[in-house]
């Protein structure tokens, strides 16, 4: 979307294949770096790939529900960190590595949250998403005294994903479907759009700010 746009277009993840596959998807204007951005030792990879260009636009979107065995608190202590390593520690140190070479003024910061931080029901995974929320308002605060801005977006339902590797069932989908007043599902295509909006002139006077994008299941606050 931000290729289609002009932007050079750097993605990272921890799969190669899948990097791989979206490079042919975006076209040349793309490049890939392999890295997990929650391991304080690949990050730097990522800084080293932007080189000496300015980042116009920084969008966070990794991160993922881990399910597991709570049996013990052993156990239920490492599927939060795991889940709070995913969804906030990658976006934390990606942004901070790339926080100098953010242009100044009109950078963009864009942080991927999730219904679920606003209604609950992921248990670790809703608490790290909401986390994400709090963060984002001191990244507002922080960096708009320097022309960049900071917003969440938080998507409701959205079709044609991995989220749910297999686990989406016919009832799951019908509920999900008919919680949004739309009664329909979303479509990467409508996070595709949102983040256009603000990574555009459209949402340059916007920041601090959670935009759902959830077809009406949680009410705006």
């Amino acid at each position: 979307m931000l290729a289609g746009e002009g932007y050079d277009v750097i993605i990272v993840g921890r799969r190669p294949t899948v990097l791989a596959d979206a490079i042919k998807w975006i076209g040349p204007q793309a490049t890939a770096v392999t890295a997990d951005c929650s391991d304080p030792s690949q990050v730097p990879a990522v800084a080293a790939a932007v080189g000496d260009r300015e980042v116009d636009v920084l969008f966070n979107n990794a991160g993922a529900f881990i399910s597991g065995d709570d049996a013990t608190l052993t156990d239920l202590a490492d599927r939060w960190r795991a889940v709070f390593e995913s969804n906030v520690t990658s976006a934390v140190l990606l942004t901070e590595s790339l926080r100098p070479k953010l242009r100044r003024p009109g950078a963009r910061i864009i942080l991927v949250s999730s219904i679920a931080a606003q209604r609950g029901g992921g248990g670790p995974y809703s608490a790290a998403k909401a986390a994400l929320h709090g963060w984002a308002f001191d990244l507002a605060t922080q960096l708009g005294p320097e022309g960049i801005t900071a917003n969440v977006i938080a998507p409701g339902f959205v079709t044609d994903s991995e989220f749910f590797n297999g686990r989406m069932t016919e009832s799951g989908y019908e509920s999900r479907v008919n919680a949004s007043l739309l009664k329909k599902p979303g479509q990467p295509a409508d996070i595709a759009e949102a983040v256009r909006w603000l990574a555009g002139p459209g949402g340059a006077f916007v920041t601090g700010q959670i935009i759902n994008v959830n077809g009406g299941t949680v009410l705006g606050r």
